[in-house]
């Protein structure tokens, strides 16, 4: 195998020593043995110059619990876009901020391919069905913007689509953000060197080669091009009521946590201590007699 190397960091990217499964294995690890030791968990307003990243993360994912508690008892309805370029980093921040979360209170939203059918409905239609209710939290991981992005790019769309979308997509957050919800938008930007670095990673990578799909080898012949849809998409949809953030993830650590910090500063949540539970006794044996476990279908032992 041709060895590729990391073109900033001069790292092999062709040895299984430097694949993102271990790294994201490690960091587990090394967070579980941290949910005692953190403290009071409070973020603080600024850094310190010897933060060390898996501390900081355990520290947000304590904040998260906080505002998802609060989220879940005042009804609030929690609405967060992912986009950005391919390989930027917005499955690695939305696995950091569910990871430590309740699913029934904070889901991801992932659509595929839209059907022959919801290709005739009004073009929010399915993104509609996904919106919060009452007390949750959703991370659209891509979302309605398919259609300024990669529709526009590739076209998948009209222009007469496109620019229905450009002037109707505003006037729908709006709606949205009237309705109640909390309407917060991030675009993970990365630059083309570092894209290159983590496409030529997951290509190496069986386990994760299911994030480079066929549309994203094909994307990079048209970077200028996103980079055009991308202004265009911000001049009409970054508005006062629902601006886009943009999130610098050339680091993909850094971008966790500085996008999961700003994430907590856009719900106006309180500490809610958490209620002391007792764990009763275990019921008494009465005498009652199991199955013989010979008479149940257990798989075999290999390990």
């Amino acid at each position: 195998m041709k060895k590729r190397k990391h073109p900033k960091t001069g790292k092999d990217l062709s040895t299984p020593n430097n694949g993102e499964v271990r790294r994201d294995a490690e960091e587990v690890v090394a967070a579980e043995g941290r949910w005692r030791v953190v403290g009071p968990g409070k973020p603080p307003r600024r850094a310190p110059s010897n933060y060390r990243y898996v501390d900081e993360l355990v520290r947000l994912q304590f904040e998260l619990l906080k505002m998802q508690e609060w989220v879940r008892l005042q009804g609030l309805k929690v609405c967060v876009l992912f986009e950005g370029r391919d390989a930027a980093g917005k499955g690695g921040v939305i696995k950091r901020i569910t990871e430590s979360l309740n699913p029934r209170v904070c889901r991801v939203v992932a659509l595929a391919t839209p059907t022959e059918r919801e290709r005739t409905q009004w073009y929010f239609q399915r993104y509609v069905a996904h919106l919060p209710a009452a007390g949750e939290i959703v991370l659209f991981d891509r979302s309605w913007y398919n259609r300024a992005g990669v529709e526009r790019v590739m076209g998948f769309c009209s222009d007469e689509e496109y620019q229905e979308f450009l002037r109707a997509c505003p006037l729908f957050e709006e709606m949205l953000v009237r309705s109640g919800i909390y309407l917060i938008k991030y675009w993970f930007s990365v630059n083309d060197e570092e894209q290159e670095a983590r496409f030529t990673e997951r290509m190496q990578n069986p386990i994760k080669r299911w994030k480079l799909s066929p549309m994203d080898v094909e994307a990079r012949k048209y970077w200028v091009e996103y980079s055009r849809a991308k202004d265009v998409m911000l001049e009409h949809t970054d508005r006062k009521a629902t601006p886009w953030y943009i999130v610098d993830a050339d680091n993909k650590k850094r971008a966790r946590l500085n996008c999961i910090t700003h994430l907590l500063g856009q719900i106006p949540y309180k500490d809610l201590s958490p209620v002391e539970l007792d764990l009763p006794p275990r019921q008494p044996d009465t005498g009652y007699k199991r199955p013989r476990k010979s008479s149940q279908h257990w798989i075999p032992e290999l390990y």
